[in-house]
């Protein structure tokens, strides 16, 4: 078994580790909010344009509704959104920010620095990582090589 791969060589594993671990750090960040990390990506979305419809958000975030609605209906239990049906199309729900999650984004303007500086990096480091993460998301499937044909 020589040519068995090695978990210490997949990029697979390198990845997961390091979204467990940036879910631990943001963890105590979040907690005083009242946010899990899936909340928060879903607030993100919001505090950058507010009155989005839950199929927005999810093409937003790569998620599906079976997913999704049970994220937004905990953020309404708590108070930071509320879901309506569309005036126009009423198949469509349409996620609105309330007060309380408007006023939350200022408490979360620093999560992104704090973040940082948990991980030991610049925000510019960080932003170069994060550009080279999504292209390379964004190119996943597109490359058109078989397996094997990468190997050279």
């Amino acid at each position: 078994m020589t040519n068995a791969p090695k978990l210490s060589d997949q990029l697979c594993f390198a990845a997961y580790s390091f979204t467990h671990a940036l879910n631990r750090a943001y963890r105590p960040l979040l907690e005083p909010l009242g946010l899990t990390y899936p909340q928060y990506l879903v607030m993100l979305v919001l505090w950058e344009a507010d009155g989005q419809t839950v199929k927005e958000i999810g093409e937003r975030l790569k998620l599906d509704s079976g997913t999704l609605t049970p994220l937004l209906k905990r953020l309404e239990t708590i108070g930071y959104v509320s879901r309506r049906r569309g005036k126009a199309d009423e198949r469509q729900v349409i996620v609105h920010l309330t007060d309380d999650g408007r006023a939350l984004s200022d408490k979360a303007a620093g999560i992104p620095i704090e973040l940082g500086c948990a991980m030991g990096a610049e925000l510019a480091e960080i932003a170069d990582l994060r550009e080279r993460l999504l292209a390379m998301r964004d190119r996943l499937g597109e490359t058109g090589c078989a397996v094997g044909e990468a190997e050279g």
